[in-house]
């Protein structure tokens, strides 16, 4: 299962408005694993930077005006994406940039239902709570000092470990885990037979070590418990 953590950063709040994607930071996730495999991207919005938005990302048209626009790195990101699932925290703001960017440049629209909202799962596994990204890393206890500003990539590296504690933490089968475990202590011996290794392991123990192991057993006195033969 191949699923994509992702973030954006943008000039404001609305597409529909003239607002643009300013950056795109992604981690790959696969069978809920990070692969090591990202993707970041700076991107010129071709228009000014307003004040309340260089606040939270320090994002200036000085510094952007001479990375390439969506339209060029449009295809970049659709085929790192590919059919995985995007997951976003509040993903529908991110899932409507992405769109409208997306059909600015004459390309297919990502799918709605392609996308995963860590925002909603936190509300509903904290109803009442703090749900912010920085109040999930207080809870789940995940370092995000490095964290002064927003910044795509950051946040999704950051999001991408409070995903994965929301969904159980880095083994997603805890709780299926936690059902075994009861069903085995509940059996009797005789049903442990059945669990039990069909063929032994290769003894890491050299020759050299067991002999070593031996001579230092025939030294010790009789009455020592490895020289008593149960």
């Amino acid at each position: 299962m191949r699923e994509i953590v992702w973030d954006t950063e943008t000039t404001g709040f609305d597409p529909f408005a003239g607002d643009r994607i300013v950056e795109i930071g992604a981690v790959e996730l696969n069978q809920h694993l990070p692969t090591g495999r990202v993707y970041h991207q700076y991107i010129n919005p071709e228009r000014d930077m307003p004040p309340g938005a260089f606040e939270v990302h320090g994002l200036s048209i000085d510094f952007l005006k001479d990375f390439p626009v969506f339209s060029n790195i449009a295809r970049d990101f659709i085929d790192f994406v590919g059919d995985a699932t995007l997951i976003a925290h509040n993903a529908k703001f991110d899932m409507k940039f992405i769109n409208a960017e997306l059909k600015n440049a004459n390309l297919p629209q990502v799918p709605l239902n392609q996308s995963l909202d860590t925002l909603e799962i936190a509300r509903k596994k904290f109803p009442g709570a703090q749900n912010s990204l920085d109040a999930l890393c207080r809870r789940f206890n995940i370092d995000n000092s490095s964290r002064q500003k927003h910044g795509a990539l950051l946040d999704s590296e950051i999001l991408a470990e409070v995903y994965l504690e929301l969904v159980g933490g880095r083994q997603p089968d805890f709780s299926l885990s936690l059902v075994g475990q009861s069903k085995l202590e509940s059996t009797s011996d005789s049903s442990y037979a059945a669990l039990s290794r069909p063929k032994k392991l290769n003894s890491l123990v050299t020759d050299v070590e067991k002999k070593a192991h031996n001579d230092f057993i025939k030294s010790l006195c009789a009455s020592a418990i490895w020289n008593k033969k149960t």
